[in-house]
């Protein structure tokens, strides 16, 4: 009885050096990159809403996680495939995009890091995914279905205003697929509506929306 007490002892002494260094072990911190491309400054609300909601969901910036913030300041689908690779180089767990051309840039940049859209108007349309249902790949999140949703909207401001004539449709300068696509579903139904399309160019932030209201009003158009 002796011998197994102080072999259960030895025991003991051996393990717990173990079980001390696993207690002792930093917990893994997950790297997410976000590509956008606007500016930061454009897109810093929508950041501010992503910490916040990743915390309530206990994925805290510093602790467990550490975020890669790329804008591409508006510069172009060229700049966004810059930005994809180099998170990529960064070896990531996960990109997160705001819009289609975003993510387009991610998906070619990789096929085995998950890309996480927060709102692409139709990733089908956009070569994004296979469907809705079934999205394969690597490219998963949210869609805005908005080449539906703005002819839509179109049709219900005419309804509400039979004589309109003219409306004002805010752009942001740069484009992207996103707006190629609600454009081609939303110009033949303009016309379909014997409606006049104001297009007005605008950059993502105060000062751009506040200069693009200022020439709808000069223009004396209704905005969409």
């Amino acid at each position: 009885m002796t011998k197994k007490i102080i072999l259960l002892s030895l025991c003991s002494l051996l393990l717990a050096p173990c079980s001390a260094v696993e207690a002792q072990q930093p917990t893994k911190v997950t790297r997410i990159g976000f590509l956008d491309a606007s500016t930061a400054s454009g897109s810093a609300v929508l950041v501010e809403a992503f910490r916040q909601e990743m915390s309530k969901l206990g994925w805290i910036e510093g602790k467990n996680i550490s975020i890669e913030y790329q804008s591409a300041e508006s510069k172009g689908p060229s700049r966004l495939t810059e930005l994809a690779a180099e998170l990529v180089r960064l070896k990531v767990d996960l990109i997160v995009v705001t819009e289609g051309t975003s993510a387009l840039a991610a998906k070619k940049a990789t096929t085995a890091i998950p890309i996480v859209m927060t709102n692409v108007g139709d990733p089908v349309a956009a070569g994004l995914i296979a469907s809705l249902a079934r999205p394969g790949g690597n490219v998963t999140g949210l869609s805005g279905l908005s080449p539906e949703l703005i002819t839509k909207r179109l049709e219900v401001l005419k309804d509400a205003v039979p004589k309109l004539a003219r409306v004002g449709l805010l752009r942001p300068v740069g484009g992207g697929i996103g707006q190629d696509l609600q454009m081609k579903e939303l110009r033949p139904t303009a016309l379909a509506l014997k409606l006049e399309l104001e297009e007005i160019g605008t950059q993502p932030d105060p000062k751009g929306l506040e200069n693009a209201f200022q020439t709808a009003k000069d223009k004396q158009v209704r905005r969409l």
